[in-house]
């Protein structure tokens, strides 16, 4: 079958409903194929049932799913918890307790996740459909609009007629040669200051394909009491109220936590609990 359209989405992060109004919106414009380039699980409440439902799209209606590093970090964790001497308490089990939440939702599934490819390969006819997490290097060697071409050529496989990526949560599309690079942002944590849910339509035209970055609205409030109800907040300790707020905002906030604390939690100048709030504190008499 020759495809005419074709939704690449990534990012989903545990938001189910984010996830849902996703789903809805491909009801109604009927692609040919659906891509999910990473990232299902981890940093939102609802890990489980997200990857519940892309795996049940992917066996009822052909959708195609590869890993990104938050597959990857479970997975390691799946691998650690098992050795002896892995902590339960202290700081190294501190930082680790969104993994521990996001496996307790999933372990059940966790030789399917690591089926999973890292890229995807789709014949449009000709040319092809190249899909990764974040770029040929590496799963968090992120695309941004605004890298340099001689950059671009390198995190890219320029031999592609469309190269897709998701990874760094804000979305572009751009031409460079021959490729139409997109990324499709994130389904349930962007970081443009934008909470809709994002993700990209491909289309083919009669002079080559052509990329749409489409925002959708979903039930913010929804996601908010499910950080609340499912226990994430008290399972996951003070990194659950970042992640949080990043929903709420539609910022990053926990790439600017860590360099800002790591050293002086590791050191123990400081904990956990008193740097999220000193950091949030901050953030929002700058908001």
């Amino acid at each position: 079958m020759l495809m005419e359209k074709i939704a690449v989405l990534a990012d989903i992060h545990g938001n189910l409903a984010a996830l849902h109004a996703l789903v809805e919106d491909l009801e109604l414009w009927s692609p040919d194929l659906v891509v999910v380039a990473g990232d299902i699980i981890n940093r939102g409440p609802q890990s489980g049932p997200c990857l519940d439902l892309v795996l049940t799209m992917a066996g009822e209606q052909g959708w195609r799913l590869i890993r990104g590093n938050h597959e990857r970090y479970v997975l390691t964790y799946d691998q650690d918890r098992r050795r002896p001497g892995f902590p339960g308490t202290g700081l190294r089990y501190e930082i680790s307790r969104i993994l521990d939440w996001t496996h307790s939702q999933v372990a059940d599934k966790i030789a399917t996740v690591a089926a999973l490819p890292e890229q995807l390969r789709i014949d449009l006819g000709g040319p092809e459909l190249v899909v990764y997490h974040a770029s040929v290097r590496h799963d968090r060697d992120g695309l941004t609009r605004d890298s340099p071409d001689d950059e671009l050529r390198r995190q890219i496989d320029p031999a592609a007629a469309i190269f897709c990526v998701g990874h760094t949560h804000v979305p572009f599309t751009r031409r460079l040669g021959a490729t139409l690079v997109v990324n499709t942002g994130s389904v349930g944590l962007p970081f443009d200051g934008d909470r809709r849910a994002a993700y990209a339509r491909l289309t083919r035209a009669r002079e080559g394909w052509r990329a749409q970055i489409v925002r959708l609205p979903y039930d913010v409030a929804a996601t908010e009491r499910a950080f609340h109800e499912s226990g994430m907040l008290e399972s996951v300790g003070a990194h659950g109220h970042l992640m949080l707020r990043e929903i709420q905002t539609g910022r990053s906030l926990l790439f600017d936590f860590i360099p800002t604390y790591h050293d002086r939690i590791m050191a123990g100048a400081i904990s956990v609990d008193e740097a999220v709030r000193e950091f949030l504190s901050r953030f929002d008499r700058a908001a």
